[in-house]
C-alpha cells in the first residue's frame, strides 16, 4: 500500500526541497545512526520549520519505516509541528500554577494582539502561540517562552509590551 499524500504540496501550497535533508541522512548512514528517528525529525524540522508532509513521506521512503509509524512518533512528541509556524513561537503554559494565575487572560491578550488563535501564524509573520501542559517554572507563574527566553509573573500587559518589543528589534533589523 503507497501512501496517497505522496503527491501534495504542504499546506503553503509549495513543495519542499527534499535535497536539504541528504547531508544529514547521509551522516546518519555514515555513523549508524540512522534508526534514529526522533533525531532525524529533530534535523528535518529545523531545516524546514516544521515537518512538511513531503518530507515524512521522503524519510519514510528512504528509512524503510512505514508512513503511521513516523506519524506515530510526530503526533506522540509535541515538539514536532506539521504546519509552518511564525519567525518566533510562542510557548504558553497552561498547568495548574499558570492557570490559576491567570493564563487564560494572558492567552485572550495574546490572541487579541496577535489576531490569530492558537496554531495560527501572525499577519506580519513574527508569531505563532500554542498552549503546553508545563514549562516547569511554576513559581514564575503565569508564564511563557519565545524562543530559549523566559518570561515569567506575566500579566496582560505584561505579556503586550514583550510582544511589541520583539516586533520592534524585528522592523528595527
Amino acid at each position: 500500500m503507497e501512501c496517497r499524500c505522496a503527491g501534495r504540496q504542504d499546506s503553503s501550497g509549495s513543495t519542499v526541497d527534499l535535497t536539504l535533508l541528504e547531508p544529514h541522512l547521509a551522516h546518519c548512514e555514515r555513523s549508524g545512526a540512522q534508526g534514529n528517528l526522533i533525531a532525524i525529525l529533530q534535523k528535518t524540522q529545523e531545516i524546514y520549520g516544521y515537518l512538511p508532509t513531503e518530507a515524512l513521506v521522503y524519510l519514510s521512503q528512504r528509512l524503510s519505516i512505514k508512513p503511521s509509524k513516523i506519524m506515530g512518533v510526530v503526533t506522540f512528541y509535541t515538539q514536532f509541528r506539521t504546519k509552518p509556524i511564525g519567525k518566533h513561537l510562542i510557548l504558553l503554559c497552561q498547568g495548574t500554577a499558570c492557570h490559576v494565575n491567570g493564563s487564560a487572560k494572558i492567552e485572550d491578550a495574546i490572541r487579541e494582539a496577535l489576531g490569530v488563535e492558537e496554531g495560527e501564524i501572525s499577519k506580519n509573520g513574527l508569531f505563532t502561540y500554542t498552549n503546553v501542559a508545563c514549562l516547569g517554572c511554576c513559581s514564575l507563574a503565569p508564564v511563557m517562552m519565545i524562543g530559549e527566553k523566559t518570561y515569567g509573573g506575566l500579566t496582560k500587559g505584561k505579556a503586550i509590551n514583550i510582544l511589541k518589543e520583539i516586533e520592534r528589534e524585528e522592523t528595527a533589523e
